[in-house]
């Protein structure tokens, strides 16, 4: 399934429902908001190391976790009218000139966009 295919198949899910009175932009920011805090959850008291070799229960809790933020994200997207693949796609070049590989490269350090010259974007 491509994400237009699910954006469609969630906008039918929705119509036939009559859930599209509720899924206002806030109510569906506030829901993807909640979904991606319940996905946090999963892995809160987690250490580095066991989030990173998850049970078969926990991916699957997981998996559901984050399946709810793509649903959630996709109907905001479709319901505003923005494009997620060509926002990301922008939003990926913008990252490239920002955090350009030989500065940014084996360094998690977040740069403030005041900074992004000094940073080398």
């Amino acid at each position: 399934m491509t994400l237009a295919e699910l954006t469609e198949a969630l906008r039918e899910f929705a119509e036939e429902r009559d859930w599209g009175q509720f899924h206002t932009p806030k109510n569906l920011a506030m829901a993807l908001a909640g979904e991606a805090g319940e996905l946090v959850a999963e892995f809160q008291w987690l250490t580095a190391e066991e989030s990173a070799d998850l049970s078969s229960e926990q991916r699957a809790s997981v998996g559901e976790e984050m399946a709810d933020v793509l649903i959630y994200l996709c109907r905001l997207a479709d319901v505003t009218g923005i494009d997620l693949l060509a926002a990301a796609s922008q939003k990926l070049e913008a990252n490239r000139a920002r955090y350009s590989v030989d500065v940014a490269r084996g360094s998690a350090r977040k740069v403030p966009k005041e900074h992004d010259q000094a940073f080398g974007g």
